[in-house]
């Protein structure tokens, strides 16, 4: 469909022909990255618009719908509103929250002409942006395309929810442009604020009930009972999401993490890295197609294969360079203390200062599949553990995760990857288990860098919803009384924060109010989608093969 007497440029948004899932043509808008001739034709890389980057590709002309054709916009050098020259351009993000602020001065203002500065609103924790490899979620739980819109509350509302309750509501939140909501509370002069609830008020567990929900506002350690095997009509249930919540995005820009090995300001970002630079990687008996740019050498970018030693991870540019090198390496499994082992799988903790080398080459493997991943050199202030699984020729690399030593925000991973001949096998809840095994053994609570990614997201959530339904499934009653239990308690058991906890019965829609009293409800649906999920959980971490004596990093002598 290409039309040779219009040229296309850089920056140009078209339909391209592309297959889907079920293999049938779509016609998805899409934005020219680059151009290469190529002896007899061209060819243009294009990125899908609204698709994740690992689906950009090199096309030929006959897959471009030239009718469509959309030439770059040219930028003004300064932006202008309302014809007046240096004043910023408008968005429905920016309106929305000047409105909001306006709206707040003008109630506590104390006389016209007088405005009071609007305090600044202090920076959300870091915003990071981990990558996680996919987990096939609970059956029972909602699609993944639900996962993205579980943000602030549930989905499911109740006829019953009445136009007083839904005017409160509405005072109390607002929609940013970004879908998720942001909660206000309004000022009340002549009132101090009461603290939401203590930390340890008690969860109860309750069964075989049939309650009616009605709206009500969740504070994080309120007494909660959990009702099991019935289907009660549900409600909104407005929950206050944690700080570190994956789910607490209220549509403000937080500032950028200045340490760890993500990052989430994207600005400085060119074409050269949002194209992919490696066709393929040959890693020990599989081949690997990269999904996204990794710095590698440029000389070793023109190579159709790029080498890699599959347990040094050097990269080589021959097939004869690679054989060369395997007769000198006498590794065969990565360095470091081997620190589980089980069965045929294995984790090695590999300290980023003392092997730096093969610190760096996992960092340059890993960013193949990692979109934000950021570091690559400095590898000094973290900790990389490998997972492997062994065979008569050695320990063969499946996948692994990286975390901070020193972390001020209890964060237990950093990065985690599962790499792509591994997927969808149960690896990656196996790493995610891992990693909080450790925080089991350290004593703490941990989280993974927010936010997470897509299928971070997802194999997180799936963990985290299993993890739990365990929990309360497992919950017995004592003295005829329901059984009871507190998030904090949830926590304790699982090392999993608090507010990924909240988060999580949040987003499986258990929370509701009855007689009171909040409570927990656990469907039919919920209670045999989790036990069809755990039949086919076969990988798990067994804490008895565990041996791991963690360190205090806070003393500089042991880096």
């Amino acid at each position: 469909m290409a039309d040779s007497s219009v040229e296309i440029i850089e920056g140009c948004r078209l339909p391209v022909l592309r297959k889907n899932q079920e293999n049938e043509d779509e016609w998805p808008l899409a934005e020219i990255l680059s151009v290469k001739d190529i002896p007899g034709r061209k060819l243009y890389y294009v990125h899908y618009i609204d698709f994740n980057k690992r689906l950009d590709e090199w096309v030929t002309p006959d897959r471009l719908d030239m009718k469509k054709l959309q030439f770059p916009k040219k930028e003004a050098k300064t932006p202008t509103k309302n014809g007046l020259p240096g004043s910023r351009p408008s968005s429905p993000e920016r309106d929305v929250r000047k409105s909001l602020d306006l709206n707040i001065q003008s109630a506590s203002a104390p006389s016209r002409g007088k405005t009071l500065p609007t305090p600044k609103r202090k920076a959300e924790s870091v915003s990071l942006a981990t990558q996680v490899t996919a987990a096939t979620p609970v059956p029972s739980l909602p699609s993944s395309a639900e996962a993205s819109q579980a943000s602030v509350y549930p989905a499911m509302r109740d006829p019953s929810f009445s136009i007083k309750s839904r005017e409160e509501h509405e005072q109390l939140t607002s929609l940013t442009t970004n879908g998720t909501t942001r909660r206000l509370i309004p000022s009340q002069p002549g009132r101090k604020r009461k603290n939401c609830g203590g930390t340890d008020e008690m969860v109860k567990v309750f069964q075989n009930n049939n309650p009616r929900c009605s709206t009500v506002f969740l504070p994080p350690g309120e007494m909660v009972k959990v009702f099991q095997n019935n289907n009660p009509r549900c409600s909104t249930v407005f929950l206050p999401p944690g700080e570190d919540s994956q789910d607490s995005s209220d549509g403000i820009p937080s500032a950028p993490r200045m340490t760890g090995s993500l990052v989430s300001d994207r600005s400085h970002d060119d074409i050269v890295t949002r194209m992919k630079n490696i066709d393929c990687i040959e890693l020990g008996r599989h081949r690997l197609k990269p999904w996204y740019f990794s710095p590698y050498p440029q000389e070793l970018t023109t190579l159709p294969i790029l080498y890699l030693c599959e347990f040094c991870l050097k990269y080589r540019k021959s097939l004869k360079c690679l054989q060369r090198h395997l007769t000198k390496c006498n590794l065969r499994h990565p360095p470091g203390n081997e620190i589980y082992r089980k069965g045929t799988i294995s984790f090695f903790e590999i300290d980023g200062r003392k092997n730096k080398t093969y610190s760096q080459n996992l960092c340059l493997l890993a960013k193949c599949f990692l979109d934000h991943k950021t570091l690559y050199y400095d590898t000094d202030p973290f900790l990389f553990y490998v997972m492997t699984e062994y065979d008569s020729k050695g320990f063969h690399i499946v996948g692994y995760f990286s975390k901070e030593k020193e972390s001020t925000e209890d964060y237990n991973v950093a990065c985690i990857l599962t790499l792509p001949p591994y997927q969808r096998r149960g690896y990656g809840k196996l790493l995610i288990e891992f990693s909080y095994e450790l925080s089991k053994v350290e004593g703490k609570t941990g989280t993974p860098e927010k936010p997470l990614s897509d299928l971070g997201l997802l194999s997180y959530r799936s963990y985290w919803s299993q993890t739990i339904l365990e929990i309360l499934m497992n919950l017995k009653s004592e003295n005829g009384e329901r059984p009871q239990i507190t998030i904090n308690e949830i926590s304790e058991i699982t090392s999993v924060k608090k507010e990924d906890v909240i988060s999580t019965l949040q987003y499986l829609n258990l929370i509701n109010y009855y007689k009171g009293q909040y409570i927990l409800n656990l469907s039919e649906d919920i209670v045999e989608g989790h036990e069809r999920a755990m039949q086919k959980r076969h990988l798990r971490i067994d804490p008895k093969c565990l041996h791991f004596t963690p360190k205090d990093w806070s003393k500089r002598g042991k880096w």
